[in-house]
């Protein structure tokens, strides 16, 4: 952690949400004037498409599960390693993961391929991280020890595999059959890689719909926002401001000590009011170790 350059990571599976979290961020950064470094999760995969590809079939071939959401595929030395400099430094490299065939050819380069590594923008006031394992502890990893702010974005997962489904079926043209096959795999990473990181973050938002979601793989729409509940969970709920959150969000409620929920529709409003305070207080420690 550090106060000079703070880490902030929002972390969730493949379809939760987190792409959608990043815009809330992204509204609060510019209306506060904060300069954030980004790095996209996908960027720290081991492998480019066709080499993935390719290793899946061969571990599939030898009854071995292999998937994005564990260690062999991952980068995770090399992503602690970026936090790491980030911290010290206020600089750290990034590339991007190339998903889609538009953004390859914007980049000239082929789909499912990486661009060049490059240094992330000079006076950047924090690091905002977006993707799957950005609070990732391991016997030999532990990347949530440089992050001081961790965001889980938390679907409950028969919804987070109907966003999954439709996301990669309509924006990055797989069948039904190949997303299903693809969480099944990734089923064991998923319990032991990416579980455990939503008991390391000091907030999970977790969308509850209250509507039938019980079979994702024929479900015709992703549940609205207003057909839906959002679980806010504090780990520390210490300094925080229930009353004034109460009062600020219509129709919300505390469930638990550290738990409020609210309309599905009011999460955008409930992240402004919580997560602005808590950024604002990191530039004010950043600008008080400055000067």
């Amino acid at each position: 952690m550090s106060t000079k350059h703070p880490v902030i990571a929002v972390t969730g599976s493949s379809g939760a949400g987190t792409s959608t979290v990043k815009g809330i961020f992204d509204n609060i950064f510019r209306r506060e004037g904060v300069r954030a470094a980004l790095i996209e999760g996908d960027a720290f995969h081991r492998y480019a498409r066709d080499e993935m590809d390719a290793r899946i079939a061969t571990a599939d071939s030898e009854g071995r599960s292999l998937s994005h959401f564990g260690p062999e595929c991952n980068e995770w030395e090399l992503l602690e390693r970026q936090f790491r400099s980030y911290g010290e430094t206020g600089r750290c490299k990034t590339r991007r993961y190339l998903h889609s065939t538009a953004e390859a050819e914007r980049e000239s380069l082929p789909a499912g391929s990486f661009t060049l590594w490059t240094d992330t923008p000079a006076d950047t006031d924090l690091l905002f991280y977006e993707g799957l394992h950005g609070c990732v502890k391991t016997a030999d990893i532990d990347i949530a020890r440089h992050v001081d702010l961790k965001i889980g974005v938390v679907p409950i997962i028969n919804l987070e595999w109907t966003q999954k489904i439709h996301r990669d079926t309509r924006e990055r043209g797989y069948s039904k059959e190949v997303v299903a096959d693809t969480i099944l795999r990734r089923m064991p990473d998923y319990v032991h890689f990416i579980c455990p990181q939503f008991g390391e973050t000091d907030i999970n938002f977790q969308r509850v719909p209250v509507v039938d979601t019980s079979n994702p793989f024929i479900a015709r729409d992703i549940p609205t926002a207003g057909e839906s509940m959002t679980v806010i969970r504090f780990k520390d709920p210490r300094g925080i401001d229930f009353p004034y959150l109460l009062s600020m969000i219509p129709d919300s409620f505390m469930s638990r000590a550290n738990t409020i929920v609210v309309p599905g529709g009011r999460m955008d409003l409930a992240m402004q009011l919580i997560l602005t305070p808590m950024i604002l207080r990191l530039m004010e420690i950043r600008r008080a170790q400055l000067h």
